[in-house]
């Protein structure tokens, strides 16, 4: 899978979610970072949710881009939620101390 294939944008009712598959490494980030990117300027949404369900790992990179995205979004005026990480991943945020900066929220918190 390619780094434009291991990401999902569905744009509707001004909300971009962003679904990413597979890992988040030095090696995908790039791609990842350049097509969400490119669908928050364009697209301008309200809010964008970063689906992280299926993400396995994550290093580094994946808090920078994480973080990035984040940024984007403010500089445009939307909002920004981190939905479903997995265990692992959600204890790499916590431990980044992500959750004092963004939203991040489970199945039961929101409907995505």
């Amino acid at each position: 899978m390619t780094e434009c294939e291991s990401v999902e944008l569905v744009y509707e009712k001004h909300v971009l979610r962003v679904k990413i598959r597979g890992d988040i490494d030095h090696h995908s980030a790039k791609g990842i970072r350049d097509k969400i990117d490119n669908a928050i300027f364009s697209k301008k949404p309200a809010m964008v949710v970063l689906d992280l369900s299926v993400v396995e790992f994550m290093d580094s990179s994946g808090l920078g881009l994480i973080m990035g995205r984040y940024t984007n979004s403010m500089e445009i005026g939307a909002s920004f939620l981190i939905y479903r990480p997995c265990p692992r991943v959600k204890k790499i945020l916590e431990l980044a101390g992500i959750e004092r900066i963004m939203e991040i929220k489970g199945d039961d918190d929101y409907e995505a």
